[in-house]
């Protein structure tokens, strides 16, 4: 019995994930199929009336099913894109977000002019952001996450795409000597756990809670954050943080009396993404 054309693997896939309330279907589909055929979008077109496999519809099958569960498709494929470069992500880190990139954008600000600055990324995860500015600047950047689990899979980004990054383990920056940062960035736990009930299934049933929530108030890590970065970065060193949703007003009151400078960046929507401060 012939299987599937490529064309037509496609074409049911997104109905499935269509009727499965899955969003963006057939980019989603098209996604999956590539991966079952170890080859990128561009390849279906071009093949649209090869017939797939007895192995190519068995591991097709098996991604749309995943997904149906609300696997995210990241989780499936093993891989998210990064500031232009391909991080290997799975259920012990959080997936990368676009609207981190921000952060990373105003750590480099900041580097360009400081060629000596010693780096440190607290709650690495991935590694996206240490890899990133390590090899963005061309140095040695220092990263640490409390989950031993996550570590390995920051060490096996930073060794695959060959940057130069001490990764560590500690809660926060408990682990970091008095004044031996000169910029610590973070992209810090800030979901309110109240949340939970109303987030997407695709993060709150896959993506590790440990990176994803902080107390009820959403506001928890920050502040455990911002007292140990007040002893980790030296005098006149910098802090830079991801904001979450209506945490600015949170955050800005805990940095007010140790910290200057204060600067925020907003995304592309408008909303307060990034908080840069200064030590006094």
């Amino acid at each position: 019995m012939p299987f599937l054309t490529i064309q037509s693997a496609v074409e049911q896939g997104t109905a499935l994930l269509e009727e499965g309330g899955v969003g963006a279907p057939r980019l989603t589909a098209e996604v999956l199929l590539g991966h079952a055929l170890h080859s990128e979008r561009a390849y279906l077109y071009a093949h649209a009336r090869d017939e797939l496999t007895e192995l190519q519809w068995i591991h097709y099958g098996r991604y749309l099913n995943d997904r149906l569960k609300g696997k995210p498709t990241q989780y499936i494929t093993r891989k998210q894109e990064f500031y232009g470069r391909e991080f290997y992500v799975d259920e012990r880190v959080l997936i990368p977000r676009p609207e981190t990139e921000h952060l990373v954008e105003a750590a480099l600000e900041f580097l360009r002019d400081q060629p000596q600055a010693r780096v440190l990324d607290v709650g690495t995860g991935s590694g996206a952001i240490a890899v990133t500015l390590a090899l963005e600047t061309g140095r040695r950047v220092f990263a640490s996450d409390i989950s031993a689990a996550a570590l390995e899979v920051a060490s096996s980004n930073a060794r695959k795409l060959g940057a130069e990054v001490a990764f560590f383990e500690s809660d926060l920056a408990e682990a970091i000597a008095p004044g031996s940062i000169d910029l610590l960035v973070s992209n810090p736990p800030y979901v309110p756990g109240a949340d939970q009930a109303n987030m997407q299934r695709e993060v709150r049933d896959w993506e590790p809670h440990v990176a994803l929530f902080a107390g009820d108030s959403g506001l928890e890590i920050y502040r455990r954050l911002i007292d140990q970065a007040l002893g980790a970065i030296r005098s006149g060193g910098h802090l830079l943080m991801e904001l979450g949703f209506q945490s600015l007003e949170g955050v800005e009151t805990m940095l007010a009396s140790d910290w200057v400078d204060l600067a925020v960046t907003s995304d592309l929507a408008g909303w307060p993404r990034v908080i840069c401060a200064t030590r006094r």
